[in-house]
């Protein structure tokens, strides 16, 4: 098992430095109608389907990994159904996620690259700038290990964060077993840490967020290190952000941690995050548990509800501990 992982990462050396030497060109806008250049630079609507985004030129190569198509879908449902790829979220706006679609077109038609295939059975990492040598975080989206909510809890929050200066990173990986995802998220890391230059992120003090089943993949990478699941050993998450999960496990090692969950999860019990707030808190380790009333499971942002500006506090935390 080990040998098949080292070859993955080999894979992931290789596969990411090679992408980062073909970068897109930067953007120059055209002169004389190019059709290449307004086909790549479309954005897309409500109205727009499954179909458009998998077709889109600026995504080629991964487009599949922009909305969660694991379960099955239908080319033409429109974007303005995406709630319908999202059965364990609640709060999700069909024109907030197009705008994060349209966000992404337009870094890509500004040159930069967005994505970074590991090398692995459908896994990568979508990467949102901030500052040149500011800290990174990783950003690991729930779905029950069905299917990757990234749509809903991994660029709006990459995006939030880099426009706040930090770098952040959006974990794509295998679905089907918790097992296969974490090896994922350590491979990415490791990643992460080979590439440090090549990206300007600076890798000291990083932080790994998660939601439900995203959040269960940070915390069991901060208890027990990226050694665990195969990848080389680096040093340990400087904090974890938590939202709504039923993880209880923890460790002595875990590292400052920040929960957030709604009143009315009927998934991840509040009292179970709460507790474990505690127990983390009772070990000396700096630990925050945020409860906000009336929320159901999977509320990404919460933008429009009691939990709308959760970021900030998880930033502030973050940096009060790195």
């Amino acid at each position: 098992m080990r040998m098949t992982i080292n070859t993955c990462l080999l894979m992931a050396i290789l596969s990411f430095g090679s992408c980062d030497k073909h970068t897109a060109s930067p953007y120059v806008p055209s002169q004389d109608g190019n059709h290449s250049i307004a086909t790549r630079t479309q954005h897309l609507t409500t109205r727009s389907t499954i179909a458009d985004v998998l077709a889109h030129p600026a995504f080629k190569g991964f487009s599949s990994y922009i909305l969660p198509l694991e379960w099955g879908y239908d080319a033409d449902m429109p974007l303005s159904d995406v709630e319908r790829l999202l059965p364990y979220h609640n709060y999700i706006d069909a024109e907030r996620c197009v705008g994060y679609i349209n966000q992404m077109i337009d870094s890509v038609v500004a040159g930069r690259k967005i994505f970074y295939d590991l090398g692995r059975k459908d896994a990568g990492l979508f990467f949102f700038r901030g500052r040149p040598g500011a800290p990174f975080a990783v950003i690991c989206p729930g779905g029950g290990f069905s299917y990757v909510g990234s749509i809903h809890e991994g660029f709006p929050h990459a995006l939030a964060l880099s426009r706040k200066g930090y770098n952040a990173f959006v974990i794509q990986y295998q679905t089907g077993s918790a097992q296969a995802a974490l090896e994922d998220l350590a491979a990415g890391i490791w990643c992460i840490f080979r590439h440090a230059a090549e990206l300007q992120v600076d890798t000291a003090g990083y932080s790994v967020w998660g939601s439900s089943a995203g959040a269960r993949m940070a915390a069991y990478l901060d208890s027990y290190g990226t050694v665990a699941f195969g990848a080389t050993p680096l040093p340990r998450p400087a904090t974890v952000v938590m939202a709504y999960t039923g993880h209880s496990e923890y460790t002595r090692q875990d590292p400052p941690t920040y929960s957030v969950v709604g009143s009315n999860d009927g998934i991840a019990n509040p009292a179970t995050m709460r507790r474990r707030t505690e127990a983390l808190q009772a070990a000396g380790i700096p630990a925050e548990f945020h409860l906000y009333q009336g929320l159901r499971h999977g509320f990404g942002l919460g933008i429009g509800t009691s939990a709308e500006g959760w970021t900030g506090g998880a930033v502030r935390f973050w940096e009060e501990n790195r």
